[in-house]
């Protein structure tokens, strides 16, 4: 038995297909969408349709951007011989946070899972190896979370990159053993880097 109308069912619906939003939770956001003004709703609507026709990967490190170079890679502050891995563009946030990183990144968009039906033909990874290729690249840090596909995807990448002389490090365990970057908190980002390891 419906409730709700159709068009709000809807709604409740699309909100719920996001991660981390049960049923309550999209009632919830359903329902403060039906209290927006007719204006804010429409600048809700067109911030989601402006986003995904706006925001691509950046061609060099595969983060997000709103077109052409994406800032990290476009400043000359930034470290260019170094490069952090990281499996999503949450990860560069979360590193950047920790205001202790001045290198460049490479985004992978995810990490070999097997069980989710991801290899590496998936991932960025023919990208990375072309950027190393170049020569100016001298370390690598893998920073993908320290669970069994982040350290998989690790040791594969390492594997792949020992050919091209670069060093290749990974983060050290400041972060805990099936944790995630995103929720990290400085301290144990900065710790991390400070205590990476050769691989």
């Amino acid at each position: 038995m419906e409730y709700f109308p159709a068009p709000l069912e809807k709604l409740v619906e699309q909100f719920a297909r996001l991660p981390g939003i049960g049923g309550k939770s999209a009632q919830r956001l359903a329902f403060y969408v039906l209290d927006l003004s007719m204006e804010e709703a429409q600048e809700f609507a067109d911030a989601i349709v402006d986003a995904k026709k706006s925001v691509t990967c950046c061609p060099v490190c595969q983060n997000l951007t709103a077109g052409g170079l994406c800032p990290i890679c476009a400043s000359q502050r930034r470290d260019p011989s170094v490069v952090c891995v990281v499996a999503d563009p949450r990860d560069v946030a979360a590193m950047e946070r920790s205001r202790e990183y001045n290198g460049l990144y490479h985004v992978l968009h995810g990490v070999i899972s097997p069980m989710n039906h991801v290899g590496p033909d998936d991932l960025q990874i023919k990208s990375l190896l072309e950027r190393v290729s170049k020569g100016e690249i001298r370390e690598v840090i893998m920073a993908t979370n320290p669970d069994t596909e982040g350290e998989a995807t690790a040791m594969y990448l390492a594997r792949l990159l020992r050919p091209f002389g670069v060093k290749v490090t990974r983060l050290a365990y400041g972060i805990p053993v099936g944790g995630h970057l995103e929720f990290a908190d400085d301290a144990t980002l900065m710790r991390a880097l400070e205590g990476r390891q050769e691989i």
